[in-house]
């Protein structure tokens, strides 16, 4: 296992997809370090236009950065914007991993997905099941374009000897998650479904799909604490997998939700609905020898996201 310590204090450091859920809990504990912290808007700087982005590379030089940025979403989205979640990943990550290359960037951190392992890949996901088999066909753009991420940082790392590192994070939630009705990710969708059949006196709130697929859920807080470990303590080429090694049924998981918001009405699923992966858990092993284990419980960590959105609807 390949760790070399990286001297994160005094460092400038680009958080690249700031304003989206994961970099924003990236830049939350990156205030806790002695850094420099750099991001830049979408309007300032379109992460998709490369010249722009060697245009501020070049002036900015960042000597660490975490690239977050990425075009997200939950089933549906995935499955309608096809060409938008390939396109927009793709060139991102180019564009952005290309750009640290040119300007002398000292460590690079990419953040794929857990969406990149094969559809029926043995469980839990141990991170050498990379294609080995053909992924999930509603999200296999943005699968893709991820794959092709970590290709390109493994390629930087062979040809020039770049210290640029992979990372897969599990299912996200918490604290700047995407609400909305169509598009959202599990988790937000649950949460604002069951908040609004609780505030307007709903009984039967009905959740996509059997219920039965397995899913695995990190606190986007601990994800981050993760990345900073991680940028600070592994140099190697393998990527490692961010998660609790804990998985639990969505329709366990839409219990705990309706608990959490106060919701005491009946739960149905819409099995026309697609289920995805039948079962997505990650082999953490690799980053508990690396010294990481995640701190919150789904308990407390559905309570800090509920809170966020009550405030967020503020």
């Amino acid at each position: 296992m390949a760790a070399a310590p990286f001297e994160l204090r005094g460092k400038t450091v680009f958080v690249a997809g700031h304003g989206g859920m994961v970099g924003a809990a990236l830049v939350r504990r990156l205030g806790r370090e002695d850094v420099r912290l750099l991001t830049v808007n979408r309007g300032e700087v379109d992460l998709r236009d490369q010249a722009a982005v060697a245009g501020w590379f070049a002036k900015a030089r960042p000597q660490a950065v975490f690239l977050a940025a990425a075009k997200v979403g939950g089933i549906v989205a995935n499955d309608t914007l096809r060409a938008e979640f390939i396109y927009d990943n793709l060139i991102i990550a180019a564009n952005v991993i290309h750009a640290a290359h040119l300007n002398g960037t000292e460590k690079l951190m990419f953040l794929g997905s857990s969406c990149i392992y094969p559809r029926l890949a043995p469980q839990p996901l141990r991170e050498d099941s990379m294609l080995t088999g053909p992924l999930e066909p509603t999200n296999e753009p943005y699968a893709i374009a991820k794959i092709a991420g970590i290709k390109m940082v493994e390629a930087y790392r062979s040809q020039y000897g770049s210290d640029f590192i992979n990372v897969m994070p599990t299912n996200l939630y918490g604290r700047g998650d995407n609400y909305h009705p169509e598009y959202s990710h599990v988790v937000a969708a649950l949460i604002r479904r069951f908040h609004e059949a609780r505030v307007s006196g709903v009984n039967d709130v009905v959740v996509w799909g059997t219920g039965t697929p397995r899913r695995e859920f990190l606190y986007v807080d601990d994800m981050a604490d993760a990345c900073v470990h991680l940028m600070k303590t592994y140099s190697g080429e393998e990527m490692v997998n961010i998660g609790t090694g804990v998985d639990i049924t969505i329709a366990e998981f839409a219990s705990v939700v309706a608990a959490t918001v106060g919701y005491t009405g009946a739960i149905s699923f819409d099995t026309s609905r697609p289920d995805g992966t039948p079962r997505k858990l990650l082999d953490i092993s690799r980053l508990a020898q690396l010294g990481w284990r995640a701190s919150t419980s789904l308990e407390d960590g559905i309570r800090l996201a509920y809170q966020a959105y009550l405030a967020e609807m503020k």
